[in-house]
């Protein structure tokens, strides 16, 4: 049986790891029955580490289950204290593996990507391919801090926005009227542009 999407309306969410923030929104978007997907625009996957300067650094592929499981052998106290065995848990339940964005072939109508950095890494790949579908994407960015609580909040920024551009008739006509009402009712500036596949 396919799933029910509230929407026919595809989103990607973007952060830098397909770690936490976009994760947090995936899963979020998911239980309202949107149809989402997630990725991260990095080179390697990042997660903190012990100390500041030994990240610990994964290949995009690494499955959570494994990245899990190399964090708790490595030092299960502390990566359970910091929450990325609890978060690393949560993603494991949403899918399998952090994904890299500029290796989708998959054609979205909205990117959402988490902060400014990441926005513009999405469109200088969407621009290095030569259009073929003639199709536009709203690309948006949202910034949010990379932390539980930040993600979280951001999670229902994003919801809410992706609810409103669902209910449009006529997004690529309303959208600007549509960023316009979400900055104000949410009091954070949000970056736009409209690419094509």
């Amino acid at each position: 049986m396919s799933q029910q999407y509230v929407s026919p309306v595809s989103i990607a969410v973007i952060c830098s790891s397909n770690m936490n923030r976009s994760m947090e929104a995936h899963g979020f978007l998911a239980k309202k029955r949107f149809k989402v997907r997630s990725f991260g625009t990095g080179d390697k996957v990042k997660l903190p580490g012990t100390a500041a300067d030994k990240p610990n650094v994964y290949e995009f592929g690494t499955t959570y289950d494994d990245i899990y499981n190399d964090l708790a052998a490595k030092d299960k106290q502390y990566y359970t204290q910091n929450g990325l065995l609890h978060m690393l848990d949560r993603n494991r339940r949403i899918k399998a593996c952090p994904e890299k964005f500029q290796l989708c072939t998959e054609r979205f109508d909205v990117l959402v990507t988490c902060e400014e950095r990441v926005y513009d890494q999405v469109i200088e790949y969407m621009e290095s391919k030569t259009p073929t579908y003639n199709l536009p994407v709203h690309v948006i960015n949202i910034d949010i801090q990379d932390n539980h609580e930040e993600a979280t909040v951001g999670a229902f920024l994003i919801c809410d926005l992706i609810t409103m551009m669902a209910q449009s008739e006529d997004l690529d006509n309303d959208i600007d009227e549509l960023l316009h009402e979400f900055e104000n009712k949410c009091q954070r500036s949000v970056l736009h542009c409209v690419l094509f596949y």
